[in-house]
């Protein structure tokens, strides 16, 4: 049976950030990888669960203990929670990009009304300190309703996002959707070139997808891939092929001047890149972005080498699907998750166990 070490490694590929204080790691401790396997196939079950989330909700004190959870990750549900963020992150020197968490809108309606909250926050941006883009999925916005409602609606964010003095950076989803990601984003490009594009590494198809909107002035950001794929699609996350996939794309990009958001968190990754490009990283167009409560100590660290530096802030109410992807990238994530719920932890298990041995 394998075991996979809860630290950076040194001579493979695989390198876990568990979040404890991002510095903490549990070196002594180790998992079978096959119980991480399954810890990580449950929790993304548990993102899928519908019911699993409107019962948490319902529950005062289960709702409770999952906000708690989710905080780390999130900044709060409305705008004003990650424009508090924002502004403290710029304190420290960190520009930012906002996104109103969402999953797959299947309804025009809610479409529109996401739509209305992203132009509210761009409206809002343009009166508060420091530099902040605006990320979204595109099916967010629609486009799973029809690609035309999608283009609508993201046409008239990165409206208000120059509005605003901004632009907006659209993010990657799942393999069977990167082809009308790349459709839209180049037909939005084509009114707003600051539009940004997310690719993801550890995809096959990415090194042709890299050629074609590097054609295009927008920034690219390079993450890893979180969403489930085959091998047949995608290299395994954390693998050897992958760390070479995405430090050549980081590479191609630096030097070939194009602006690049280097978005990863993994510390034997950015040492690496540092190692592989030095004082190339410094240029104007290379920015490194994590997201919220997954790289802070790691981002600030880089901001006081005097490197460009951007924290990616969530928030919105529908946080169920994306907190529990990224405790399902590195299940130890939930050893964080207990600490996080310290001192109101055992009480509301309590409570939680009270009730049910009311209902049992």
């Amino acid at each position: 049976m394998s075991r996979q070490p809860l630290g950076p490694t040194a001579d493979n590929a695989i390198s876990y950030n568990t979040g404890l204080g991002e510095a903490q790691y549990l070196d002594a401790m180790t998992i079978p990888h096959e119980e991480l396997a399954a810890a990580a196939d449950t929790l993304r079950s548990w993102a899928l669960d519908e019911r699993l989330k409107e019962t948490v909700r319902a529950d005062p004190a289960l709702a409770s203990i999952a906000e708690r959870v989710a905080r780390r990750y999130t900044a709060g549900s409305q705008v004003d929670d990650a424009l508090r963020l924002l502004a403290a992150n710029h304190a420290k020197g960190h520009q930012g990009s906002i996104e109103c968490v969402g999953e797959s809108v299947r309804d025009a309606d809610v479409a529109l009304r996401e739509t209305e909250t992203i132009v509210d926050l761009a409206a809002q941006l343009a009166a508060t300190p420091g530099t902040a883009t605006i990320s979204f999925d595109l099916s967010h916005v629609g486009s799973v309703v029809s690609p035309e409602l999608g283009l609508k609606h993201a046409l008239r964010i990165a409206q208000a996002a120059r509005d605003a003095g901004s632009y907006v950076m659209v993010s990657a989803e799942g393999s069977s959707r990167t082809d009308l990601v790349l459709e839209l984003w180049e037909r939005i490009s084509s009114d707003f070139p600051e539009t940004g594009i997310t690719l993801q590494a550890r995809l096959h198809r990415t090194p042709i997808d890299l050629d074609r909107v590097r054609r295009r002035p927008g920034p690219i950001r390079v993450v890893k891939g979180a969403f489930l794929e085959s091998s047949a699609v995608a290299h395994p996350r954390n693998s050897a092929p992958m760390y070479q996939a995405y430090r050549a794309m980081v590479s191609e990009l630096v030097r070939a001047s194009h602006r690049v958001n280097i978005a990863s968190h993994d510390r034997t990754l950015v040492a690496r890149l540092q190692d592989e490009l030095g004082d190339e990283l410094r240029a104007e167009h290379v920015e490194f972005e994590m997201l919220q409560g997954l790289g802070t100590e790691l981002l600030d660290s880089l901001r006081d080498e005097g490197l460009a530096t951007r924290e990616y802030i969530v928030f919105g109410p529908e946080w169920w699907l994306y907190v529990l992807n990224r405790i399902a990238e590195h299940p130890e994530r939930a050893i964080t998750a207990l600490a996080d719920l310290n001192p109101q932890f055992t009480s509301q298990l309590r409570e939680c166990d009270a009730k049910s041995g009311q209902s049992s």
